[in-house]
């Protein structure tokens, strides 16, 4: 097994979780042959030192205070999450989507009710931006009115 290719691999690992395509990608830049690469990352999957849960795990904490559940979905695919995971995850994003689209909203508009359809309009497609849907989007401004 080429040492500077598992070196390498370490030391990517030691800075962020990486998707085992994530960590293939950047590896075949340094390998002779394709194999050596399978080796290394199956060697440290069943070391436990790659993982796709808890890329998941890093990935939603940091984006749900930012993001909708269609942005962090999107965000997992392309860093090459298998569908499963993906699957996995959806619940518990969905449970505190709400939550997290209000919290969002608050810290850009400061919790200001649109007064016009024009506002209504620009906050909406910001949240939308974020991968809100637009359903919950209407339950933060209906919600708004009743605060």
């Amino acid at each position: 097994m080429n040492e500077t290719l598992r070196g390498r691999a370490l030391k990517l690992l030691a800075r962020r979780e990486h998707t085992r395509a994530e960590l293939a990608r950047k590896l075949a830049v340094d390998a002779q042959d394709p194999a050596e690469i399978e080796a290394v990352l199956g060697e440290f999957e069943k070391r436990g030192w790659l993982s796709e849960k808890r890329v998941v795990e890093q990935r939603v904490h940091t984006l749900r205070k930012r993001f909708g559940t269609r942005r962090i979905e999107r965000d997992l695919r392309q860093k090459g999450v298998s569908e499963e995971a993906v699957a996995a995850a959806l619940p518990g994003l969905k449970r505190g989507e709400l939550d997290a689209a209000r919290e969002v909203w608050r810290r850009k508009f400061g919790g200001r009710i649109p007064r016009t359809p024009a506002e209504r309009a620009r906050q909406a497609r910001f949240l939308q931006g974020r991968g809100f849907d637009l359903e919950l989007i209407m339950k933060i401004f209906r919600g708004a009115d009743d605060e």
